[in-house]
């Protein structure tokens, strides 16, 4: 016989220990070789814990146990054969990549499957599950649960769209006095104790401004569809917002510092954090150098570390070491609000929605989309005037893109990389 314990590996610098959030398999189970065995909370990341060899697994750890970088968390025995008709990896794989059904795509069905899903009780669902039940608003106590001790897996999910639900169970008001517990992450419980500390910590103030966004639209509406061929990614607001803040930075050095102990540190460099929303809350992937890149290379980065946050796969040394943080509340309709530094840094930037507006022009009424912005910064090394001429410096640069690049020929042709 021959085993191999699996041990938890290093997540990244300065983290010590993880948590298991959910076993994938289950004790005796026999699995592949790199078939994602469990997923692992750090207080920076949630990660995959992947089979180093096939064989028949034995767990040395239970669900919620916090356990040390280095520490045996299973054993796999490698001698052990696949039982017969196991499928393989790849099949498995294909099972399951089924298209996402849309909430108005579920229609009442009144097949037995349906029928008998209303007596289940609720239970808790996987990462993945969890993904695809809000993405359809979908209600756990509909869902037939056949993971570890009651565990929603992704695929009983697929099973119950397959089948098909009444309409009770889409997502609403049940009509009960019912309530529900859920322990929070390690993640969750590290944003939470970060925050305070921001608030208790540092001495925030938050500045405001508005921007006309007419001529970044106009200039997106000219060349969105030829800039979207050359690049092949889509041309959005975020990288304009990137390459003003950049420029921006470099004007006061002391929005892009931080404070440690009795001595200020300035960056050389725009490490840009974007905050992204995931399946596990809100995560703040970095973008390096964002200072050296043009527009295209910030909207591929973005994506690239967006679709890896929203796939649970971002690692923990992809969101640290940030030096400034961009926020767009807008995207779900916020008109204003007032962001919170992220830690160590001194200086976030909130975006907010678009809404037409009146403002006075030479004297006359005119209707522009208008953004407010709001920065919230660390008053203790960052001064007022500074935080105020920052905000000013980013709003001429995006009413004026030509600005970012100090009057070169063509100039947004340059911009866009054209």
């Amino acid at each position: 016989m021959s085993k191999l314990e699996m041990k938890v590996p290093s997540p990244g610098e300065s983290i010590s220990e993880v948590e298991i959030a959910q076993w994938l398999v289950s004790d005796g189970d026999y699995v592949e070789k790199d078939q994602a065995i469990a997923e692992v909370d750090s207080d920076k990341a949630t990660l995959e814990l992947p089979a180093e060899e096939a064989g028949t697994i034995t767990l040395k750890a239970e669900e919620g146990d916090v356990v040390a970088v280095g520490q045996v968390v299973c054993i796999i025995d490698t001698s052990a054969k696949a039982p017969a008709g196991t499928p393989k990896t790849e099949e498995k794989v294909a099972e399951v990549a089924v298209p996402v059904i849309k909430k108005e795509e579920i229609k009442p069905n009144p097949a037995p499957v349906a029928e008998k899903s209303t007596s289940y009780a609720a239970a808790t669902p996987s990462i993945a599950a969890a993904k695809i039940m809000n993405e359809n608003g979908i209600l756990a106590n509909k869902v037939n649960a056949t993971g570890k001790d009651g565990r929603i897996t992704k695929q009983d999910v697929l099973a119950a769209m397959a089948g098909g639900f009444d309409t009770s169970a889409v997502q609403g008001w049940g009509g009960t006095r019912d309530s529900s517990r859920e322990k929070m992450s390690m993640l969750r419980r590290k944003v939470a104790e970060r925050l305070v500390a921001v608030k208790s910590e540092t001495a925030m103030l938050t500045t405001f401004n508005e921007i006309d966004m007419k001529p970044i639209m106009d200039l997106r509406a000219k060349y969105k569809a030829a800039f979207a061929e050359h690049h092949e990614v889509n041309l959005g607001f975020m990288s304009f917002f990137t390459k003003a803040v950049t420029e921006a930075l470099y004007m006061f050095p002391a929005v892009n510092g931080q404070i440690d102990g009795k001595e200020m540190i300035f960056h050389d460099y725009a490490d840009i954090g974007i905050a992204v929303s995931s399946p596990k809350g809100l995560m703040v992937p970095v973008v390096r150098n964002a200072e050296q890149m043009s527009l295209a290379e910030i909207e591929k980065e973005i994506k690239r570390l967006a679709i890896l946050a929203r796939d649970g796969k971002i690692t923990p040394d992809q969101m640290t070491g940030g030096t400034f943080t961009i926020t767009n509340g807008g995207v779900f309709g916020s008109m204003l609000s007032t962001p919170i530094i992220n830690p160590p840094q001194s200086a976030i930037l909130g975006m907010h929605n678009i809404v037409e507006r009146p403002v006075a022009i030479n004297g006359e009424v005119h209707i522009r989309p208008i953004m407010y912005l709001a920065l919230s910064y660390d008053h203790r090394i960052i001064d007022g005037k500074e935080s105020v001429s920052f905000l000013v410096k980013v709003k001429e640069m995006l009413e004026n893109p030509e600005r970012m690049l100090f009057g070169a020929k063509d100039p947004h042709a340059v911009l866009l990389g054209l």
